[in-house]
Formats: structure tokens, sequence, C-alpha cells
């Protein structure tokens, strides 16, 4: 017989006992330290079908991820944004690196099962992730079930989280997904990943999809339960003021790499980093008189299959040296800003690049 003492237990007190219990690394341990990460496709050819070459969609990225934060990451489409996000949460595998949870490595301390207890991932797409055929009721409740939690408590805890998440029970409960709309089935989306008891939520373009003004309401329902349910977010957008407006870090990639990670009020200030700076000149603005009038890149970006030599955004960028082609340039600390990195010879003054003197960044590239 399932023990089932704790189900009618609040849902907030046992997220916060479990996440105190799990805490083996005492909380200045980085709750996920990833290091050197390496995903590469295989791109197949030919009648046996064999293996020509790759798709370095993430080639050797680093980066930690502090208990109790939310890091944001951004990028342009194929950065590798998405495919980090998915070794994070074990759905695809590393060809190389180690990803470390909590103190415990992938694969040598931990399993795949017991990494997925502790992370939990909310998608784009908000009406593929549901179950057409479960309602919203059977979709929260299907995973505490899958774990040994009676039916009657699985289903106290999804009217719970309903109604944590802004949907009444009573409305809500016993409707399908196709009788919700897109915000509706992202705080399902939201509420289902909570009943699982997560330490790290990732949010894989969430909000994205949604209308403004729904956007700013699930985006603050997003603050609260992190603050409430003790939790660590890794948020992933194009927006970059949505991510200004959630995150605490910031990471921007380029072509498979991190290019720059740091605070946001510095990296937001600085933009150490030529293709950062790129970024944040392409954003509309209310203003007439800043109107984007000269396009902040040119070109599109390279085949990851075959990425550039040395520092794989000099192809693209209006500060480009012949160093920049031949060495691949070092994450270096940015000038004057605690915790902000930035990989790029201008930054490094023995790179030998022109610019590189006292390592100034580039405010006024914009």
């Amino acid at each position: 017989m399932t023990d089932t003492r704790d189900a009618d237990i609040p849902i907030r007190r046992k997220v916060q006992e479990k996440t105190k219990a799990a805490d083996r690394g005492g909380p200045a341990q980085p709750l996920v330290i990833a290091r050197d990460l390496k995903c590469h496709f295989p791109v197949r050819k030919g009648v046996f079908n064999r293996k020509a070459t790759a798709v370095r969609a993430v080639d050797g990225v680093s980066f930690t991820v502090e208990k109790g934060e939310t890091l944001g990451i951004v990028g342009e489409s194929g950065c590798g944004k998405s495919t980090t996000a998915r070794l994070l949460v074990g759905l695809t595998g590393l060809n190389a690196g180690d990803l470390i949870f909590d103190g415990d490595r992938l694969g040598e301390d931990l399993s795949l099962k017991e990494l997925w207890d502790g992370v939990q991932m909310v998608f784009q797409d908000s009406y593929a992730s549901l179950n057409p055929r479960l309602t919203i009721e059977e979709t929260i409740a299907f995973g505490p079930k899958m774990r040994g939690v009676a039916s009657g408590a699985a289903r106290r805890l999804s009217h719970e989280l309903l109604e944590r998440v802004g949907l009444a029970p009573g409305r809500f409960a016993g409707r399908y997904p196709h009788e919700l709309s897109g915000g509706q089935r992202q705080r399902v989306n939201i509420a289902r990943s909570l009943a699982m008891k997560p330490r790290l939520v990732i949010l894989d373009e969430a909000v994205s999809a949604l209308d403004k003004s729904v956007e700013a309401q699930v985006l603050n329902l997003l603050k609260e339960l992190k603050d409430e349910f003790g939790l660590t977010f890794v948020f992933i957008s194009h927006d970059l003021n949505v991510v200004r407006y959630i995150s605490d870090r910031i990471m921007v990639m380029y072509l498979g790499e991190v290019v720059e990670i740091g605070p946001v009020g510095s990296v937001w200030d600085k933009r150490a980093h030529p293709y950062t700076a790129a970024l944040f000149a392409a954003m509309p603005s209310m203003d007439p008189d800043n109107r984007t009038e000269v396009p902040p890149l040119l070109g599109d970006p390279p085949n990851p299959i075959d990425p550039p030599s040395g520092c794989r955004f000099h192809t693209r960028c209006p500060f480009a040296e012949s160093v920049c082609s031949a060495a691949k340039p070092k994450i270096v600390a940015v000038d004057g800003a605690q915790g902000h990195e930035a990989a790029c010879h201008m930054l490094d003054p023995v790179s030998g690049h022109s610019k590189s003197a006292g390592g100034a960044h580039l405010e006024a590239a914009e």
C-alpha cells in the first residue's frame, strides 16, 4: 500500500522541506555547474547512412546557475539556447562535458531519473505540451500519481496548484486543453511542473507566444512562484526586455558558444561583446528620435556544421582584425564589473588586438 501520510501537507511547505533536505552542497554551492558542454548532431549521407559531419549545436559551453537565481539566456535563433536547456533537463544526451547538479555529476553520482526529480521544463508551445485526451485536473495529477501518490491526494494537489496559478478549479479542472486560451494553458503547464516539486525550472520561450498583457501576468506569476516555492529558473527568450525584467544574470550565446555572461544591470549598461551590443541595438524603441536606421548586424549566422575559426563572430564583427580569425578569444573579466565576463579579443590586454588596451567596453557600438 502506498504511504500517503504527507499527501495533505500544503504543497508550499512540502516543496520547501524537500529543497532544504536536498541542499547537500549548502547555499554557496551552485545548483548547476556546466563544464564544457558539447552536443553535436550527426549529419548522415550516402547509401549506408554514414555520419559525414555534425551540427555543432552546443560547442564548449560553461556556466553556473546559483541557487535561487534566474539565469536568462539570449541569442539569435540557432545559437544553441534550446539545446542547452534540453541538456540541463536530460532530454538530449551530452557528447562531452560535465553537468553537475547540486554537487552530483550526471552519469557518475546522479542518474537521469534522479536528475528529473529536481528539474522540470516549461516549453514554448503550450498546446503541444499537453495531452489533448486528459482533463486539466488529470494532466497536473498524472506526474504525482506516477510517483506513487494516491489518486485522491493527487487530485487535491492538482486543485491546489490550479488555484495558485489563477485558475479556479471549479471552472477549469474538468476542461480539456482545447477549451483553454494560450495563457491559461501555459498556467496549466506551470502548475504541472510545480506538482513534481522541482528545484530547477527551465522555461524555454514560455511567454513568447502570449499577448503582451497575458505575458505580463504570467511573468509576475513566475516571480511570485519563484519566491514562494524557493525555485531556481533558467529563462530563455528572444525578448531582451522580458529577460531584463525577470532575470538576475544574462548569458548571451552565439553559434553554440557563450560570448558574454554577467549580472543584468552590468550587461545592460556595458554590452562588452560586439554581438551583445548588436543585439541591444536591434531592440525596437518607442522613441521616434531613437529609431534604428542602420542594421546592427549584416549577413546571416555562419553554418554551425563548419563554424569560422578563431572568434566565431569575426565574420560579422565591425571590429574584426587578423587575430580574431587566428585565435579563439578567452573569456575574461569585464573591467570594473563584478561577475561580468565576455569572450572578445578587445577585452584581453595581451590578445594583440589594436583596441585591447585597458579592456574598454563598447557602449558606443550601437
